[in-house]
């Protein structure tokens, strides 16, 4: 594991000294395969535009997040920026210099390249990496996922906390301490200010369940059912008009940061503003769409 450790941080190196120029470039790369808008920005897009890929998206980022959770629980993921400070690898010589960033300092163990190319999976037929994206290929074959009641999602949602607790409670009873990346992110990173309890597991966990507990409360509500079922929700000026609506009021709702003092809070109140999305993306806001538009033909007569 160390060798591949040291090709990362190789890599990592090599592309900070020379490529020092497209910093920006990448920076937005990290920003634009962020879950967060994965949810805030492609959800909204897709739904209105395809409504079985956009809940596929959800589902498949869902799931995939929560087994690379799961797996980066069980394999101890390492981070190049804190692993270069304790190992031991280098010997006498000193060790290579990385720089860090805002982004790098995120709590979680390395593993997102997962969610990533499961997402991609979602447009994609084909792929080279099959690791990656089988959370994909697995939803090609469950048609369910697109006819599923209230029940069966707050089932899943459920069923996938609980594992997840479940599975911390015991490592934490047989002395294993599955937060240790909190800590280590505390220690190596160079600005206090840039570790958020936002980018700890916990905290991921619950923002993705009430995504998908939110998906099931938006199509299972009477409002989707009569706006996106509805004659309405054929016409192209409809679909158009739900995506700006709902990209400018997901925008201005994703400014609402809760509060970080009370960590129980916080997670109460992720878990509240992640649902929030869904049911305003596919049932509220097309709702109020379709009331406005009626309002106008009905004005035009």
């Amino acid at each position: 594991m160390n060798v591949l450790h040291d090709m990362g941080i190789q890599a990592t190196r090599y592309l900070q000294e020379n490529y020092q120029g497209s910093q920006d470039w990448f920076l937005f790369i990290s920003f634009a395969a962020d879950l967060r808008n994965t949810f805030f920005i492609l959800f909204p897009i897709w739904f209105h535009l395809c409504e079985a890929v956009g809940i596929k998206l959800i589902w498949v980022a869902v799931i995939g997040d929560w087994l690379n959770l799961v797996f980066k629980w069980i394999l101890f993921g390492q981070r190049p920026y804190w692993w270069v400070r304790e190992t031991s690898y280098y010997g006498n010589t000193s060790s290579p210099a990385i720089q860090q960033f805002p982004l790098t300092c995120e709590t979680g163990p390395v593993g997102s390249v997962m969610i990533f190319l499961s997402l991609t999976g979602c447009f994609s037929s084909h792929t080279l990496f099959p690791a990656g994206m089988a959370v994909a290929e697995a939803f090609r074959h469950i048609p369910s996922i697109y006819n599923t009641s209230l029940r069966r999602y707050l089932g899943t949602t459920l069923f996938l906390f609980s594992f997840a607790l479940g599975f911390y409670l015991l490592l934490k009873a047989l002395g294993v301490d599955l937060l240790w990346t909190l800590e280590k992110a505390k220690r190596w990173c160079d600005q206090p200010e840039w570790v958020h309890i936002d980018t700890t597991p916990f905290a991921g966990l619950l923002r993705n369940l009430g995504i998908l507990f939110g998906l099931g409360l938006a199509l299972n509500s009477q409002m989707y059912l009569e706006s996106c079922k509805g004659k309405m929700g054929q016409q192209l000026p409809f679909r158009l008009s739900c995506i700006a609506a709902s990209l400018i009021v997901l925008h201005l709702f994703d400014s609402f940061k809760p509060p970080t003092k009370v960590e129980l809070l916080f997670y109460v109140l992720s878990f509240c503003k992640s649902a929030a999305v869904p049911v305003a993306a596919a049932g509220l806001i097309p709702y109020c769409v379709a009331q406005v538009l009626r309002q106008q033909d009905k004005k035009a007569l």
